[in-house]
């Protein structure tokens, strides 16, 4: 990977980083006090819609940290001679994705006894089925780096091989 690629790409990450601790740090104690005026939502729900973006924002930060170690594997490379490290950063992410959808149907599941139209229920729902989607294709992508990382095996076993025989 080039050096621009890896450069833009960490800082793109870092102002991602910062912008989701601006918002847990900030924004949602802000937005916390201003539901606590809400008529007509009890305590537990006015929790859970002030912590989903909480929790939600720290999948999304396990997620740049996995990123930008498996940057790092990739501008050193040593993605694919290093395999337990590589797998090391992929599983969080799998894992931060998957919690990611369960914590947003578990927030669809608190805000359909009315809290809020059905059809914003609906689309929350729709949110957990796109992220739980985009938790599978994670499972795919790892699948192929195992299947890239055994080729790279391969290769390097027939290469000593071959010299061998030269």
């Amino acid at each position: 990977m080039k050096n621009a690629t890896v450069l833009i790409l960490r800082i793109v990450l870092v102002f991602v980083m910062a912008g989701c601790l601006v918002v847990q740090w900030v924004m949602v104690p802000l937005w916390a006090h201003d539901l606590a005026g809400l008529v007509g939502v009890d305590r537990a729900t006015r929790v859970a819609i002030v912590a989903y973006p909480v929790l939600i924002l720290a999948c999304l930060e396990v997620t740049l940290v996995c990123v930008w170690q498996l940057v790092t594997l990739v501008h050193r490379g040593t993605l694919f001679s290093v395999t337990a490290a590589a797998f090391r950063w992929v599983d969080p992410v799998i894992g931060a994705i998957g919690s990611a959808a369960v914590l947003t149907f578990g927030l669809c599941w608190v805000l359909a006894p009315g809290t809020v139209a059905p059809g914003v229920v609906w689309i929350v729902g729709g949110v957990a089925v796109m992220i739980a989607g985009a938790a599978l294709i994670a499972v795919i992508l790892k699948r192929l780096l195992e299947q890239a990382v055994a080729r790279e095996q391969e290769a390097r076993r027939l290469r000593a091989e071959l010299d061998e025989v030269v």
